[in-house]
């Protein structure tokens, strides 16, 4: 019997080596799969035309050159121009940036009001923005355009700042005011009492402790708003166009030689700010979405 339990528990230990090995295999497979594009995208934009149609897809490029890249950035065509997506690069930031500024500080103040300041029909405006989250898109095109039309700010950066805000308040609202319900009331009632007021709570109490979830919240509005196609495409017109319109724009425009190099170059930079932005901020997203999944 003895002998029976020393072997049975030897052979464990090995059991256990063998399916963590396993899936060690089975997830390096999966990363494998996705990061395969990616290689082709990157391997690709580093290669001559000519190389590109002499070699291997997924071969590694024999004489690296930036070319495709500087074109581009500065040279590609968009239509009649061809300026590449550097003007565009820089309407996504001057519209991204304020549109997540605005949205997390707005979605923070909606948050803080619905999980601590409890008042009649709280929760009635909470579900109804938070049913705004799951309206798609094509829905408020229309009422959105007629709304810019009135207010002046058709196919303008501000106009398109006023769209992103605006759906994306349902989003940051979820998200602050799942975050702040785990926070006790006996620390609003005790500054209460100590004589501080709405705004005073707030700055001093709440926004302290509420860096976890605003870098989910920045994270999810920027790349929401980096990404997005068609709000940059139904809304904006020549000169205000987003980086991913410009994509599209430079992707479908060929005069001549289809430049294969080129397009996956663009399509790099379109895509590294948001890269970045999970590289470096990727585990607090993953903590700000966990810090507030105990209660409410």
């Amino acid at each position: 019997m003895t002998d029976l339990s020393a072997t049975q528990g030897a052979a464990r230990p090995w059991g256990k080596i063998a399916l963590r090995w396993g899936l060690y295999v089975l997830l390096g497979l999966f990363a494998l799969y996705y990061l395969v594009p990616l290689f082709v995208m990157v391997t690709t934009s580093l290669k001559s035309l000519d190389e590109i149609r002499s070699g291997s897809l997924i071969a590694l490029p024999r004489d690296v050159t930036f070319d495709a890249w500087a074109k581009a950035w500065s040279g590609a065509c968009t239509g009649i121009q061809c300026e590449g997506l550097r003007p565009y690069f820089f309407n996504s930031i001057a519209m991204a940036i304020p549109a997540v500024m605005i949205s997390t500080v707005i979605g923070a103040m909606n948050g803080y009001v619905v999980a601590q300041w409890k008042f009649r029909g709280a929760n009635i405006i909470f579900s109804l923005l938070l049913f705004g989250c799951f309206i798609p898109f094509q829905v408020v095109l229309l009422p959105m355009a007629k709304m810019l039309g009135v207010l002046g700010m058709a196919g303008t950066i501000p106009g398109l700042i006023m769209v992103h805000v605006i759906y994306g308040i349902g989003f940051t609202t979820l998200f602050f005011r799942n975050y702040y319900v785990t926070i006790p009331v006996e620390l609003v009632k005790a500054a209460k009492i100590d004589g501080a007021g709405f705004f005073r709570i707030f700055w001093s109490i709440f926004l302290p402790l509420s860096l976890p979830i605003i870098v989910v919240s920045v994270i999810w509005q920027f790349t929401q708003i980096w990404n997005d196609f068609l709000f940059g495409v139904s809304f904006s017109q020549a000169g205000t166009q987003p980086v991913t319109v410009a994509l599209n724009n430079i992707v479908n425009s060929t005069t001549g030689v289809k430049e294969y190099n080129v397009d996956m170059a663009a399509a790099i930079i379109a895509a590294l700010p948001t890269l970045l932005v999970y590289v470096v901020a990727g585990k607090y997203f993953i903590r700000g979405l966990t810090a507030g999944s105990v209660k409410g």
